[in-house]
């Protein structure tokens, strides 16, 4: 007996639970990421209007990645139904290309992971969260979906300014790709590289007043003394152009120092910084030393460009936070990694709401730390759900809604028309209760799916799952389970 014969002969046109993991799920993504909620969304979504931070714990297979993927489609419907009032979304859940970079900084010892993560600060976070976020705007800029007609030449340097340092794309060269944004931005440097004119012009002017001379045989201009008078008329013409090139190339030494996290060649900084005027950069904050009040201004600014584009809110996804192979599911490394950004300031920065989906093994970690920490994370205020629990219900209503995503039109199966009524409601709930997370119940359903169709031939079908069929794979998947919660097993 074949599983697509099981389903059809109960209206059901697809396996609703044939995938374990929300991003590659598209019975969720298509059909239930509007309608399957966990209790407690409310407080992790929030209010667009009001973007606020939230911490979730959650065990594997809790559905922290799927809670992260509604917060974006939410927000997508809010952009579109409300296009004054939008809200930019940064993914933080890619960490590989940011450990990788900063681990390039290090040597020898301190290149393992535990030293290393020790030297990882609040303001890398900052770093990594800037660098995805500019890289997105620039490419909705340069392809025509952000509107920057209304942006005066102080946001259009700001947004320069923060591409020089920011936008990590490597889809053009970060010249070639800076120059194109400067163009789509309108933003006129015609006269920056002055002292470059104005040397050439020197040097020219010099040497065809000594050819001139050369040509009339006069030389009495070609004395130790004159021969000296030219050199420092040389070397006054191209003075301006070697002392700001020593300054842009100090600036961005300390730029190319200091943000750990980015990467990109020294000289391409050092030629785009020449390409200000002077006065748009000079007191403008840079990433140029370990600490975070730049940063934080740097954020303002990024702010200040979002909401000349009507974006009023900023929600930073933090999720897959054990998945790094640097971390590789060490709970005191995510401990190292994630502590940092558990300041108060940080997590309640207006008009910015970080949503932390984070494993569960980290509540222990929590729940040892000192007077100090709890002053300065204020977990109190952050809108923390310490585990996101799912009773046997709250399952039973998702297979359900799953089930009927998956409906062909006109039926309405669910859950209990596929099992035998020697199968009890109260007897059904508790084993559903005992998987505790999405994942498991997938896991359980599909596999009591292919038991049951593998102990019935074609010709003779039976079409609802029997109760020794339910309790035997149960029994056999409870096992696995308490396996894999003790770190014996695969799960």
């Amino acid at each position: 007996m074949k599983i697509h014969q099981l389903l059809e002969h109960h209206g059901i046109n697809r396996n609703p639970f044939s995938e374990e993991d929300a991003q590659t799920d598209p019975v969720f993504k298509d059909l239930c990421i509007h309608e399957t909620y966990h209790p407690a969304w409310d407080k992790v979504f929030g209010d667009p209007a009001e973007p606020a931070s939230a911490i979730v714990f959650g065990e594997k297979g809790a559905g922290k990645t799927a809670l992260r993927l509604q917060i974006a489609k939410h927000v997508e419907i809010h952009n579109e139904t409300v296009p004054e009032k939008k809200v930019f979304i940064v993914e933080y859940d890619d960490f590989n290309p940011f450990l990788d970079r900063f681990r390039e900084r290090f040597s020898g010892r301190r290149r393992r992971a535990d030293r290393l993560l020790l030297e990882w600060k609040l303001w890398d976070h900052m770093d990594a969260i800037l660098v995805l976020g500019v890289t997105q705007l620039v490419d909705r800029i340069m392809k025509g979906t952000e509107i920057t007609t209304n942006f005066d030449r102080h946001r259009c340097r700001d947004m320069l300014l923060l591409a020089a340092c920011y936008d990590q794309s490597t889809a053009e060269t970060k010249i070639g790709r800076w120059e194109k944004l400067r163009k789509c931005l309108r933003f006129k440097n015609w006269f920056a590289k002055w002292d470059t004119g104005l040397g050439l012009m020197g040097s020219i002017l010099l040497g065809l007043s000594m050819i001139l001379l050369a040509v009339r045989h006069d030389s009495s201009f070609f004395t130790p003394f004159y021969c000296y008078l030219y050199l420092a008329v040389l070397l006054a013409v191209w003075a301006p152009w070697f002392l700001r090139t020593i300054r842009c190339l100090l600036l961005a030494r300390r730029i190319h120092q200091h943000l750990r996290v980015g990467v990109g060649e020294l000289s391409d900084l050092r030629q785009i910084l020449r390409r200000f005027y002077a006065r748009d950069w000079r007191g403008q904050p840079f990433p140029s030393k370990d600490r975070t009040d730049d940063r934080y201004e740097l954020l303002a600014k990024f702010q200040g460009i979002l909401q000349s584009l009507e974006y009023t809110g900023i929600f930073v996804l933090v999720d897959r936070i054990d998945e790094p192979h640097l971390i590789n599911g060490s709970a005191e490394l995510m401990r190292l990694l994630l502590w940092p950004m558990l300041d108060n300031k940080f997590l309640k920065q207006p008009g910015i709401g970080l949503k932390l989906m984070l494993p569960v093994e980290l509540t222990e970690f929590v729940e040892r730390e000192d007077r100090d920490f709890y002053q300065r994370a204020r977990l109190d205020k952050q809108n923390m759900i310490p585990t996101l629990e799912w009773t046997g219900v709250s399952l039973y209503d998702m297979a359900n809604a799953r089930i009927q995503a998956c409906a062909n039109e006109g039926s309405s199966p669910h859950l209990r028309t596929l099992l035998d009524d020697s199968v009890t409601d109260q007897r059904l709930l508790e084993a559903l209760g005992s998987l505790r997370v999405p994942r498991n119940l997938f896991k359980f359903l599909y596999r009591l799916l292919v038991a049951h169709c593998n102990a019935h031939t074609d010709q003779q079908p039976t079409w609802q799952i029997s109760r020794d069929t339910f309790e035997s794979i149960l029994a056999v998947f409870s096992r696995e389970q308490d396996a894999f919660d003790r770190g014996l097993g695969a799960g």
